[in-house]
């Protein structure tokens, strides 16, 4: 977020051409290991996934940057595509240009993203900047960055440290990439401008997607950051720019990852401000992939784990064969659980899919026969990458009707997984250990109850715009109820009827607060016959949930993420 003003042609090695979207991320570069990713393969109009990823909200004064903008946890401003994107849409309501704006930004959960002592960290994205110009994008200031992990434990900004690896303002066709670091104003770091690259033109950045990257290097003396456009390095900070405290400061630790689209703000103002009444409302950010690689000594991502263990039979968890790694083909087997194991920490996504280290459980060669093994893949929607959980502790892999098992009831380390015809035995029993979580219905809003966190007796159970840390959305398996904040999901008056309201309620053991897996993502209440229902498929914040008869619909379909 830097007031940047040296305009630098970009040599024309740098201007390649531009890139299509791809379906994953790229492959790891020479030496390193892929340890983290998303490429946001989300279904059309739905959030994202708040297992991985917080929405900040909040007016533009938040952020302290002068934008003017509000962010939003609305699918207006933020949604996948369907077709593996992630926009980010900036949108404009009533006659002043300089009020009635809402846009997106989010940052990662996790803040474990760093170069470990003697080793390498990148952090690469493919994108693209709003399709707008200088004569209709003033204000819009898109922005691919990171923050220290030491910013969440109250260390102040700039000194906990920030990398811009792309920013564009006002439609310029540009990239800026900048470190923040030090004391602000002035400092070592010359804040709030910080170190930077200056303007670099970005021709075709807002026609097409491009790879922005950073590599952080603490393997070499002085360390560097580069900052590399469509694979070429264009940019390098060293060490010995400033003191030795500052750069470690604001470096040698983790980092979290932030996408977000603002409006306005002091960095569009020192290039002629906006918005202005030309500026268009509706143009996005279109995200395609991001990925965190690894190579040289304890190359961990930063050491921070993400998701939570699936625990089976033996209490051995589930495991991607090797340390880490987890290439294209690696077996899937029981092991020792390990809390520090990333191939152990597995995200149940939004989409049916299990992952973990950037690519998801598979069966082999989308087999459905009894017997074929389990895997890890690059993600690629197919029905060998999708799974069910049920209330029996099962997980079901929809496409062969089949679970997943250990053969015979195995226990021992290296087991090889793999489907086999569901019996309920506890060969099939594995546990995600994730305790309480969202449950994602019609149009990825979450079971939701009204008011805020309060969660009195006979409250409204509803559906409305996921957010993560709202604890009213957070929902766990107690026997057969489902429970938030200390009560239970409860059918209003006990009732059977089609049409019967859901409410909060204090847990009684009795009928009306029974449920258990319909099949197919549905709930059903085993004393009505009926499930879990969104009336009319209706999709709106503040939709009052019910029983109806149990058709399959969407309007029915509830996914624990």
């Amino acid at each position: 977020m830097a007031l940047l003003a040296a305009i630098v042609a970009v040599p024309a090695y740098y201007a390649i051409t531009t890139v299509t979207a791809n379906a994953t991320v790229n492959p790891p570069p020479a030496g390193f290991t892929l340890t983290w990713s998303d490429d946001f393969n989300g279904a059309n109009g739905t959030g994202v996934d708040t297992n991985v990823w917080k929405y900040d909200t909040g007016p533009g004064s938040t952020f302290g940057t002068g934008e003017i903008e509000t962010m939003t946890s609305s699918t207006a401003n933020v949604h996948y595509d369907g077709q593996g994107n992630l926009l980010l849409t900036a949108l404009h309501s009533g006659s002043d240009p300089r009020a009635g704006w809402t846009s997106g930004r989010i940052e990662t959960q996790s803040a474990g993203f760093g170069a470990a002592p003697g080793g390498v960290m990148r952090v690469e994205s493919r994108l693209q900047q709003p399709n707008v110009n200088t004569a209709n994008g003033a204000g819009y200031w898109p922005a691919f960055w990171m923050l220290g992990a030491p910013l969440r434990a109250g260390v102040s900004w700039p000194g906990s440290g920030e990398i811009d690896v792309m920013e564009d303002i006002n439609g310029r066709s540009s990239l800026f990439s900048t470190l923040h670091c030090g004391v602000n104003p002035g400092g070592p770091c010359n804040e709030s401008t910080g170190l930077g690259s200056g303007e670099r033109a970005c021709g075709g950045c807002q026609t097409g997607f491009h790879n922005y990257a950073v590599e952080v290097d603490r393997s070499m003396s002085p360390e560097q950051i580069r900052f590399y456009f469509d694979g070429g390095n264009f940019f390098t900070l060293n060490a010995n720019q400033v003191d030795a405290t500052t750069w470690s400061n604001a470096v040698d630790h983790p980092f979290f990852i932030i996408y977000d689209l603002a409006i306005g703000g002091g960095f569009p103002d020192a290039f002629g401000g906006g918005p202005f009444a030309s500026t268009v409302s509706g143009a996005s950010m279109v995200i395609d992939s991001v990925a965190v690689y690894n190579k040289g000594p304890g190359s961990t991502g930063g050491g921070s784990v993400v998701g939570n263990t699936i625990l089976g039979p033996g209490g051995k968890c589930i495991d991607v064969s090797g340390d880490d790694t987890g290439g294209n083909g690696t077996p899937v087997q029981l092991w020792d659980c390990q809390t520090a194991a990333r191939d152990q920490h597995w995200v149940l996504k939004n989409n049916g899919s299990i992952q973990t280290l950037g690519r998801c459980l598979d069966v082999t060669g989308g087999s459905t026969a009894g017997g074929a093994k389990l895997e890890l893949w690059d993600c690629n929607g197919t029905g060998a990458q999708q799974w069910r959980t049920t209330t029996n502790g099962t997980l079901v892999n929809p496409a062969s009707g089949k679970c997943l098992d250990s053969p015979s009831g195995a226990t021992g380390n290296g087991t090889r997984l793999q489907i086999w015809d569901c019996n309920g035995s506890g060969a099939q029993s594995f546990v995600y250990n994730g305790g309480a979580s969202n449950i994602v219905g019609p149009g990825g809003k979450c079971i939701d109850v009204a008011g805020d966190d309060n969660g009195t007796d006979g409250a409204v159970v509803q559906l409305w715009d996921c957010q993560d840390t709202s604890r009213d959305q957070n929902w766990k398996w107690s026997g057969s109820s489902l429970q938030s904040l200390g009560r239970c999901l409860d059918i209003a008056g006990a009732g059977t009827a089609n049409g019967t309201v859901l409410q909060l309620h204090d847990c009684t053991g009795n009928a009306a607060q029974v449920w258990v897996d319909g099949g197919n993502g549905t709930l059903r209440n085993p004393q009505s016959g009926r499930c879990l229902d969104s009336p009319n498929g209706s999709t709106a914040n503040g939709t009052r949930l019910q029983i109806w008869d149990c058709n399959g619909s969407g309007a029915q379909t509830f996914r624990k993420s």
